[in-house]
């Protein structure tokens, strides 16, 4: 097998898109495009890799690393141009060479690995990679002679009647012998409205010169959108979710609505766990097997281990652990730690906190910058007050424990296992074991308050 090298270019900045980001660095399900094209690239495990940079270099080079070489296209002078400027690298080597760009997120690897064959099966100096369109119109058209081969790429506004009812159409994607690609780079001119050099221009070169020209048709034309303004990027999104979800539901994941759930492609989901409509996952988001997450809920970064409920509520770079649940309506922030089969209740907001196993948290509490034990009841309306303006302070509260309604927790407070607080307290100092906390103005009724009130002998307060 000849040795094998990608050219991915990416040096555009994508005027069309109206962004300040490049075009390439815009995401399509939770990865650049640019990313995703070099993702599918690794898995044919070529021998080289280089990709052209030009606006935006230093921020395509941060995303991407070490995982690909880097040409520097200074003046963006056309695709050729482009090309031109791995010369220094891959001018003099043997093998094959296919040339995709950073704008076309939805190709796979094995539409790629399929390219490659073909080509070397048909011995061509360039294989152009088609698809078939029902409504080929805006595309360049392939011709092809009675053996096969390409006769030429014909443009929409040149094409005759009979050319115009072709079907197989030019998705941009390029195999070349690679010295023969060099040679004929050098050859290719600027003669056309934009004063550019185009890479399909060795096209026609290699024809004139006698070559063999072939095109393999892959099955997917929907594989080849570019992605160049807004319009364009949502119809990637919505290609790339549905062979998200498609993957995921094969996979035994039951999305109850498909088109109404948004998962990034990075993320993790065990068998037998129920997606309700309307969730967004995010990021490097694990889940494990028979979850439910629940309608409306937005999890990002986080791991949810297996068999845990969430129900309606956001999730941030967080753990939950197995057994657990959350919600409705709840928020765990990031470095919130949920133990086993704990109970997170409704309108809860836990921050930098680690919550032990068997712990319930039922409603309208806040926990921030605190580690609590296991078994703990913690009551509606309790705050960990752990910011004095100036500093996050940490509070620990100890197995156990019992934490009464609309209570304040001032931190930094050590209440040790198997203590206690009255409801309505605010606690400042440590709690020692098996004590209980009150800290709370005392109760005093004042007799025959009812008679002393201006009002008391009018018909509208009896």
């Amino acid at each position: 097998m000849s040795n094998r090298y990608v050219i991915i270019l990416a040096a555009g900045k994508g005027t069309r898109m109206k962004s300040r980001l490049y075009k390439v660095l815009h995401p399509v399900a939770g990865k650049a495009m640019v990313d995703h094209v070099l993702t599918q690239v690794e898995k044919v495990q070529p021998d080289l890799i280089e990709t052209v940079i030009g606006n935006g270099a230093e921020k395509v080079k941060a995303l991407l690393g070490d995982r690909t070489k880097y040409a520097l296209q200074t003046e963006q002078l056309g695709t050729g141009h482009a090309v031109l400027q791995t010369e220094d690298v891959l001018g003099d080597k043997d093998g094959i060479t296919l040339v995709a760009t950073g704008d076309t997120p939805l190709f796979t690897a094995d539409t790629f690995e399929k390219l490659f064959d073909f080509h070397e099966k048909e011995g061509a100096a360039a294989t152009i990679l088609t698809a078939h369109a029902d409504n080929p119109f805006g595309y360049g058209r392939i011709v092809r002679n009675a053996n096969g081969d390409v006769e030429k790429i014909v443009e929409q506004k040149d094409a005759s009647r009979s050319e115009q009812e072709i079907q197989e159409i030019n998705t941009g994607v390029l195999c070349f012998d690679n010295k023969l690609l060099f040679e004929e780079l050098h050859k290719v001119n600027n003669d056309n409205a934009q004063g550019e050099y185009y890479l399909p221009d060795v096209i026609s070169l290699l024809k004139e010169e006698g070559k063999k020209v072939s095109a393999y048709q892959m099955a997917d034309l929907s594989e080849s959108l570019g992605v160049n303004d807004r319009v364009a990027l949502s119809q990637a999104e919505k290609i790339m979710q549905r062979r998200i979800n498609e993957a995921h539901m094969r996979d035994g994941v039951t999305i109850v609505d498909s088109d109404n759930t948004y998962i990034d492609v990075d993320v993790e989901i065990g068998n037998d766990t129920v997606i309700e409509p309307n969730v967004k996952i995010f990021g490097k988001t694990s889940i494990g097997s028979e979850c439910v997450i629940g309608s409306g809920s937005r999890i990002s970064d986080s791991e949810i281990q297996d068999n845990v409920e969430v129900i309606s509520s956001t999730i941030e770079s967080a753990v939950m652990h197995k057994g657990s649940n959350i919600g409705p309506n709840s928020h765990l922030r990031p470095k919130a730690e949920i133990g086993r089969d704990v109970h997170i209740g409704n309108f809860c907001e836990i921050k930098n906190a680690k919550i032990g196993d068997r712990t319930k948290v039922g409603h309208l509490t806040y926990v921030g910058d605190a580690t609590l034990g296991t078994d703990i009841n913690v009551g509606c309306g309790v705050v960990f007050v752990n910011y004095d303006g100036v500093k996050k302070w940490h509070s620990n509260i100890g197995d156990h424990s019992f934490i009464g309604s609309n209570s304040n927790i001032v931190a930094p407070v050590e209440m040790a296992d198997h203590s206690f607080i009255a409801a309505g307290s605010t606690i400042t100092k440590d709690i020692p074991k098996h004590a209980m906390a009150i800290a709370r103005e005392r109760q005093t009724n004042k007799e025959d308050f009812w008679n002393r009130l201006p009002l008391s002998n009018s018909e509208d307060w009896k």
